[in-house]
């Protein structure tokens, strides 16, 4: 009974301990400057000059400030390609000093992606918040994925006839090399690759979470929307999806399903499964259905109106009630009209 007492207390002071510990440091300024989902920011630069040269890859200075006042010197540039063309302001790709980054114990991975509304409105900001959280649904699955965070982000041109001052929601999503050294491996730059020469669980959960959010913009062997990545273990590639705003769990006013799927609409469901293994898409549909009510929730975010909530829950519905007692899906799964 003395051994059991004293095992018990030796558990309560490690409970109490692992309470107090503090929480683990950022090792990049991603993970700094998204610590928090909804985090406010602002970016101030000459935003005139960058929307006048979108369709090049120059880099113009700008500042970042964060909510407690703290400062950094920054770069950005244009990026993308349909959003970089019909959007108020492109997406940009924020590149900070390392010698910033240094003085704060802070990796010198130093580049991180931005994701704007095309259009700065509430429907602009809805779009890219259902599109965040479309990357939140594929992180819940998949260890090999983007981190994508949701930022409050103001943006003041320091033009004085220019832009003025927006608020807007952004996403920030980690670069390919911080990718890369999260996972343990490096980026394939190579085009062409045969299906057989990726890892075939993971390219079919890839496969499938898109069949799931009606998304046909990509391909893996051409890098659409895909990025390709090898692990130093494996020889066996990898397949991390981005850019989700064709899809129709998005459903933004522009987006149109692929040519090629013969789809009249992004709210219909269209496999591009060609060559990957079938008994890893149905492990893969077992995986989505173990996850339905989390997507549920990921789906109910306070940042999002309850209209659109509710809507992106829906569409996700149409799915797993389709495929109930089934692990096979159909080439096209059809939204039901009236």
């Amino acid at each position: 009974m003395k051994y059991f007492a004293a095992f018990l207390l030796f558990i309560h002071a490690g409970i109490y301990l692992a309470a107090q510990a503090p929480p683990v440091a950022p090792s990049t300024i991603f993970e700094k400057i998204t610590a928090a989902e909804g985090i406010e920011l602002t970016l101030e630069a000459d935003l005139t000059t960058f929307v006048g040269q979108k369709k090049t890859n120059n880099y113009i200075p700008g500042t970042l400030r964060m909510k407690d006042g703290k400062t950094y010197t920054v770069e950005i540039r244009p990026r993308g390609r349909y959003r970089r063309k019909v959007s108020q302001v492109p997406p940009m790709k924020i590149r900070f000093s390392e010698n910033d980054l240094r003085a704060d114990d802070l990796d010198t991975l130093n580049e991180i992606k931005i994701a704007l509304p095309s259009v700065h409105n509430e429907q602009g900001n809805e779009l890219i918040i259902k599109e965040y959280l479309a990357y939140r649904m594929f992180e819940k699955i998949s260890d090999a994925h983007f981190r994508a965070r949701l930022v409050k982000l103001n943006l003041i041109d320091t033009n004085k006839k220019g832009l003025g001052k927006k608020k807007l929601f952004a996403i920030f999503i980690e670069d390919e090399e911080e990718v890369a050294r999260r996972l343990g491996g490096e980026p394939e730059d190579e085009y062409g690759i045969k299906i057989e020469k990726f890892d075939q669980q993971q390219v079919a959960l890839v496969v499938m979470f898109q069949y799931l959010i009606g998304n046909t913009d990509w391909d893996m062997p051409m890098h659409r929307n895909v990025e390709l990545f090898k692990r130093n273990q494996s020889d066996k590639l990898l397949a991390l999806p981005y850019d989700f705003d064709f899809s129709g769990l998005v459903s933004a006013p522009y987006a149109s399903p692929s040519s090629e799927s013969g789809v009249k609409t992004v709210r219909d469901r269209f496999l591009m499964s060609s060559g990957v293994d079938a008994e890893a898409l149905k492990s893969a549909v077992g995986q989505l259905k173990a996850n339905e009510k989390e997507f549920y929730k990921i789906c109910r975010c306070k940042y999002l109106s309850n209209e659109s909530s509710i809507a992106m829950v829906n569409f996700l519905e149409s799915f797993f009630k389709y495929m109930e007692g089934k692990d096979e899906a159909p080439t096209v799964m059809a939204e039901r009209r009236e």
